[in-house]
Formats: structure tokens, sequence, C-alpha cells
């Protein structure tokens, strides 16, 4: 559901018949012949169209800790169905822009349930030793998602005058997906356990480790669970995120998604089809573009799959920066000396910057893709686990929502040095990586206090005395 959303914006932007219907001038400005290259597409409306969807997801969010605690994991889910079947059907059939930004909002509901608690829930079932690959899947079927929605907006682009209709109420296929799913998954052992169903706790780890022998790990999550318990009794989630031992999962967890915005890689994702025709390309040949790079982003989240419990999540982030800063300095290059503001780059040149785009897509899907939901799913205990995550779920949806409603104005203001930017968050992020974040490979979840922040350089300063003499003497 949320990369078909992120896929396909995009493209119906791009089409004609969806922008004479609700955004005439702008398709007066893209059928301008002398129009600014990195202009035609700048209008605040065109943007809170895919915008107006993560504000919503934004708010949501923080709903959806509660909602998380309360009721669980399955049936948060369920709720980001429902809301996402309605905005789907909204969307598609709408008759003017405020039925448009109605039905946006609608799939924001679902996408802050769903982000909310999918990475949970993934993260709660997994053993430690595959947890990292499972949990990948949720980003390997948000980019799966994305490549949905690119062959979808190509196809549709045919079908005059209602094929961004087809294209926006194809996110209901995704929706009954997970509904009809919803209801025959198990809930997390964890979830059971934390809202007093031990019994039911035990029994469904039992099925899903296939095996009666999980004393061990049983007494971890009831100890956790009565811990957070106790905790939660003399101090709410969201209170203790304020003290001093909850800072460093929390910071973690928002640089992380805070970063995996200003890679850029939402920017182009959202606006591929936009951003090919700004470089050139016709109508089908920007979209047939972004179809490519969709599927060069799920073929490369399964090189995460496969690397990322075996050599780490710090490896992969590293690499992927310098990968990434090669492929937008590169672009950056190009489109300066060859996109000027009223004529196009050559066949050859355009073609160059499709592959070096797909380059930059290679090494942010596994990498800052996958690790910007699995890091901060993996390191909150369990007395903050739902309200820490919302947080950085809120973060996500609050600057991926700056990057979808300024992109296209900062490309009309900043022309090629956008991609120059973001080079430099680039390497701000490297920085990061190698100086701040703590591997977390193999480290059960409910142990990540102890053998992860407690006995990092810069993170132990945050835990007291006492924590360190435990640490020591075990």
């Amino acid at each position: 559901m949320f990369g078909y959303d992120i896929g396909i914006s995009g493209g119906v932007t791009a089409m004609d018949d969806f922008l004479v219907r609700f955004f005439p001038t702008v398709y007066a400005r893209k059928h301008r012949a002398k129009e600014n290259n990195y202009c035609k597409f700048d209008d605040q409306r065109l943007q809170l169209f895919t915008s107006s969807l993560y504000l919503a997801a934004l708010v949501t969010s923080l709903g959806a800790s509660l909602a998380c605690t309360r009721f669980g994991r399955k049936r948060t889910m369920q709720a980001a169905s429902v809301f996402f079947l309605i905005g789907a059907g909204l969307c598609a059939g709408a008759v003017n822009i405020a039925m448009l930004i109605i039905g946006r909002i609608s799939l924001g509901i679902g996408v802050g349930f769903g982000n909310q608690a999918a990475p949970l829930f993934l993260s709660e079932i997994a053993p430690a030793h595959i947890r990292g690959a499972l949990n990948i899947l949720f980003q390997l079927n948000v980019t799966i998602g994305i490549l949905v929605a690119n062959i979808v907006n190509y196809y549709t682009s045919n079908i005059h005058p209602v094929g961004w209709r087809y294209s926006l109420g194809g996110a209901a296929v995704p929706a009954a997906i997970l509904f009809l799913g919803s209801l025959v998954i198990t809930e997390t052992p964890t979830s059971l356990v934390e809202r007093g169903h031990r019994v039911a706790g035990r029994a469904m780890l039992e099925r899903i480790r296939g095996t009666k022998e999980v004393d061990e790990e049983f007494d971890e999550i009831n100890s956790a669970c009565e811990t957070a318990a106790a905790l939660c009794a003399e101090e709410k989630p969201f209170r203790r995120l304020r003290r001093r031992e909850s800072r460093p999962p929390l910071v973690i967890a928002i640089l992380m998604q805070v970063f995996q915005q200003f890679t850029g890689i939402n920017a182009i994702m959202f606006y591929a089809p936009v951003l090919f025709q700004t470089m050139g390309f016709e109508s089908n040949a920007s979209l047939l573009s972004a179809v490519v790079t969709g599927g060069v982003n799920v073929i490369s989240t399964l090189v995460s799959i496969i690397l990322v419990d075996k050599i780490g999540r710090r490896k992969l982030l590293l690499e992927a920066c310098v990968q990434m800063l090669i492929a937008q300095v590169t672009v950056g290059g190009i489109m300066w000396v060859q996109v000027k503001d009223n004529n196009n780059p050559s066949h050859s040149w355009a073609l160059a910057i499709v592959v070096l785009i797909c380059v930059y897509v290679s090494s942010f899907a596994w990498s800052w893709g996958p690790m910007g939901w699995l890091i901060p799913s993996e390191t909150f205990p369990l007395a903050t686990r739902t309200a820490g995550f919302s947080c950085a779920v809120s973060a996500n949806m609050f600057f991926t929502f700056v990057i979808a409603q300024a992109f296209l104005s900062m490309m009309c203001t900043m022309r090629a040095f956008i991609f120059f930017f973001f080079a430099i968050c680039i390497v701000i992020m490297g920085l990061f990586v190698l100086t701040l974040l703590p591997e977390t490979k193999g480290v059960p979840i409910d142990e990540m206090a102890d053998r992860v922040w407690r006995r990092h350089w810069f993170w132990k300063r945050f835990f007291g005395d006492a924590d360190e003499a435990r640490i020591n003497n075990c």
C-alpha cells in the first residue's frame, strides 16, 4: 500500500488528462514552448496532492502507537486497510480537488496505522538471527508497490481520459489483500503477553517457532513485558521517552528517518516521471524510465535481505553513502552543464542520467531504505517501543511531507544544484553512521540496552553508574 502510493502520484501528475481536469494552469505551462524546464510543474496545489497523505500519516502515527499497545499489531493493520480502501475509492471517483485531497488524507491515515504496526510486527515475530532479513520484507514490499505503480501508470497513461482513475483506484488492491490477510495472520507473542494474555502468547510463540522448546525466549518476553508494565504504571511511555536513558534509541530512530528522506530518494520516487520529463523524455518514455528505476529498487532490496544479517547494518549504510554521493554529484554536474532553462540534454546524456539514478536507487535500496525502518523497530525497550517507534514514523512522515511539498519548487529555484544539496546531506549521514550508530546485528531485541547502548563509546554516558557496574559484573 505504502509503496504503491509513493509510485503512483508522480505518474498521475505527469498525465495530461489528470492535469487538464484538476490543474489546468500546470497543463498549460507544461506545453508552453518557452517554459523553463525546471519550473514546468512548480505548483503548490499539485505538490499538496502528493504531500497531503504524509501530513495525515504524521498525525495518525501518534494515535497508532496507542492502538498498537491497546488493540495489538494485527488490529492496527486491519484499521490501516479499511482507511486505505476508503481513500482509494475517493481518489478514483474524485470530481474536484477537495474530494481528491480528502481521499489522499484517508490514504494517509492508513499509511500512519500500517507503517506503525507492520515493522513492529515483523521485528517481534522474528528470531534474532534473521530479524534483519525478515524486517526488510517490509521495505521489499514497499519497492514492489512502487514498481507495480510505475507499470500501472505506464499502461493507464494511454487510456484517455480516465486512465488516472484506474491508477488511483488500483490502491484498493493491496488494501484488500492486507484486509483479508489480517483476518488470518497471528498476533505477536509480545503483544499478547503485553495485554495480559500469557497463555495465548506462549501458544503463539510455540506456533511461529514450530517447537515447544521456547522457555528461554518466552521468559525474556515475559520479563520484558513485566518490566514494561511496571514502568508504564509509574510513568506513561511517551513521558518516559523524555528520560535520559531513552535518548539514545530515540535520537537514532528519529535521525535514521530524517536522513532517509534527505538522501533525496522520495523526491525521485514521487516525481520520477516529472523529473525525466524535465530531462527531455516524452511522457511515455519518462514513465518507462520510472519503471526501470522501480525494477532496480526491487532487485537491490533483495541484496539487503541476503547481507544484512551477515555483514551488519553499518557496512551497508556506509557503502551506500559513498555510492549515492558519487551518483548525486555526477547527476548534478551533468544537469548543470546539459539541462538549461529552455533546452534539453542530448539523448545519450539523458540515458546517462537514468543509469546514474539507477546506481543511486540501488544503493539506497540495500541500505537507507530498509535500515530506516529496521533499526528504529529493533532498538527500543518494550516499555517505550510503540511510543518510540511512533516518533520515528512521525519524523519520517513529517520530512516526507516536507520533501513532497517542496521538491518541485526547490528544483525550480535551485535547478541542478538540488542534487548537490542532497549530496551534502549524504556526507553528513556518513559521518553520523561512522561515529554514532552502533551495530545491532544478531542482538536479541530485548537485550539492546545492555548489549548495545550501555557499551557504545558515546551513548553509554546516558546510563547511570549502577547500570555500568551491573554490565561489568555480567
